[in-house]
């Protein structure tokens, strides 16, 4: 998922190299006469730059045409500002965690995850299986920071929603995010399910159970992103797990962004 290509060796260009070329290269006398003439050319050709200089410096300048611009008239009355409500930026940039979805009635909060609602760079990257190169990865891609939920339903689903947030001075790291994860790139026994309203955004059941911790546990995930934010959801079961979970749960989170 991190891997960046490198340079390999330089190509053989194939076959043994010939022997060099022994034949001395002609010696070229050259009289006083051509250096004459190259000097008189070059002296006539300063000679004529210099006179059209001075021709072209005492004419009149020549006006240009005026530009053809539409005057745009100026809207009346005064400018107001984006209601907080409509304006994405202005809620993205306040507490993050108030646009996670809230645990549902009768759930219990998820203990693996932090108290406090945020994760940090440190904690987020040791989730991945690689947490050296996706630390690394994050940086590169302007991680910011990152708000997270959890909860246990049902006595044996666990759900865990995460938003990332990255700076994108450079890069648009959430949709890098986004595209970058997912099971298609790791197994073959997966459903793919769009998440609608995001565009591109797909959430993933698995149809097999995966042997975790000692159980067998069927799997769910969902990956989008809107804006700077990236969302993720994981959800694991020991039953199989529905389109309609995970989607709706999926839609319901991209909706409060």
């Amino acid at each position: 998922m991190y891997a960046r290509p490198g340079t390999g060796p330089a190509p053989d260009t194939g076959g043994p190299a010939g022997p060099p070329d022994r034949t001395p290269d002609p010696v070229r006398r050259r009289g006083r006469m051509p250096a004459l003439l190259a000097g008189a050319a070059a002296l006539g050709l300063i000679s004529g730059l210099c006179a059209g200089y001075l021709v072209q410096a005492g004419r009149e300048p020549t006006k240009l045409p005026p530009l053809s611009q539409p005057r745009l008239d100026r809207a009346a009355g005064e400018a107001s500002a984006l209601p907080a409500a409509r304006d994405r930026e202005a809620r993205t940039d306040g507490d993050l965690r108030r646009l996670l979805l809230k645990k549902p009635d009768g759930a219990r909060a998820a203990e693996f995850l932090p108290e406090n609602g945020w994760m940090s760079l440190l904690e987020l990257a040791d989730t991945y299986d690689d947490p050296a190169d996706a630390y690394s990865w994050l940086l590169s891609e302007e991680f910011r920071r990152a708000a997270v939920v959890g909860w246990t339903e049902g006595g044996t689903r666990t759900v865990e929603i995460r938003l990332l947030q990255f700076r994108q001075e450079e890069v648009l790291g959430a949709q890098q995010e986004a595209e970058d994860a997912g099971y298609q790139h790791y197994w073959d026994d997966i459903d793919t399910w769009a998440i609608p309203g995001t565009g591109d955004g797909k959430a993933y059941t698995v149809r097999e159970p995966r042997s975790r911790d000692g159980a067998s546990v069927y799997e769910a995930e969902a990956h989008a992103w809107r804006g700077d934010v990236s969302l993720q959801i994981w959800m694991y079961d020991t039953r199989p797990i529905p389109k309609k979970a995970i989607v709706d749960l999926a839609k319901r989170q991209m909706e409060r962004l």
